[in-house]
């Protein structure tokens, strides 16, 4: 394998493999980390590709421990890609200092303020510099890609999507900030990688685009928790069923009793997440 992927390890996992990464990426100026599930389909051919987008404090290890997802994504013979959630170790002043920005608080951006610019520009790292190393390196079909994600990540998920229509033939989220523009989380971090213009914070912004654009994603399944702590002030799932049904956009969004923000949550709806896309992914 190139040397510019180090293999930091590797496990075996229902008849196929774990394994954590890292590079110099030359998107975000410095080492990136992600990891990959390639199910054991991928031993005679190559397989789909899904890529999962995690939340804030995440890092490229909390979906493959806390996800449940390797299970089925074995028998349903689909690569699980995940990238680390920001670049790390920058030497931006403070970029530790808060949990809603900077490490681990990358937005899936790309971020036009200094010092975050040169970066911070977890985007183009998503859907430019990740799917080249997995197509590379990887036995993944790169005509076969989904996308989902988890909050933070769900967002994430969304603006890839949305941002590059036609090209994932999946998309779904778990709790995402549905409308950044709108909610302290993402006006916190909008404010601080794109400054104080709203008007350039659009094109970032789930509802906004889905209202501006002129193709349309392929069906979208969200779910929610109902005694999510941050239902009401951060995610208004409310905004994106609005901005869908004004767009014609196909939505199944999911009202889940009793369940929290949290991976018990993501985990127990998890395999209706995977059977979404590999029906899509591997028809």
């Amino acid at each position: 394998m190139d040397t510019a992927l180090r293999l930091a390890s590797e496990h075996r996992c229902f008849g196929g493999t774990v394994s954590f990464y890292r590079h110099d990426s030359a998107v975000c100026g410095g080492e990136m980390r992600f990891s990959v599930y390639v199910p054991p389909q991928a031993q005679t051919g190559k397989v789909p590709v899904l890529y999962f987008l995690s939340g804030l404090t995440c890092t490229e290890e909390t979906f493959q421990i806390k996800g449940g997802a390797q299970r089925l994504a074995a028998e349903l013979g689909v690569m699980l890609v995940v990238p680390d959630t920001s670049p790390r170790d920058t030497g931006i002043p403070n970029e530790s200092a808060d949990w809603e920005v900077g490490t681990a608080a990358g937005f899936y951006v790309d971020a036009t303020q200094a010092p975050w610019a040169s970066r911070f520009r977890m985007f183009s790292y998503v859907t430019q510099e990740l799917p080249g190393l997995i197509g590379k390196h990887f036995p993944a079909r790169m005509d076969r890609e989904g996308i989902f994600g988890h909050s933070m990540g769900g967002h994430g998920a969304l603006v890839c999507a949305l941002r590059h229509p036609g090209r994932y033939r999946s998309v779904s989220a778990f709790a995402p900030i549905c409308a950044p523009m709108r909610v302290p989380w993402g006006q916190k971090a909008f404010r601080t990688y794109f400054g104080a213009d709203s008007e350039a914070w659009k094109q970032w912004d789930t509802t906004e685009l889905i209202r501006s654009a002129g193709t349309r994603l392929p069906p979208l399944l969200v779910d929610q928790g109902t005694r999510d702590k941050f239902l009401g002030d951060q995610l208004k799932p409310e905004l994106l069923r609005e901005a869908c049904e004004q767009a014609g956009q196909p939505l199944t969004l999911r009202s889940q009793d009793g369940y929290d923000h949290g991976y018990y949550f993501v985990s127990t709806f998890m395999a209706d997440h995977l059977r979404h896309h590999a029906a899509a992914l591997t028809a």
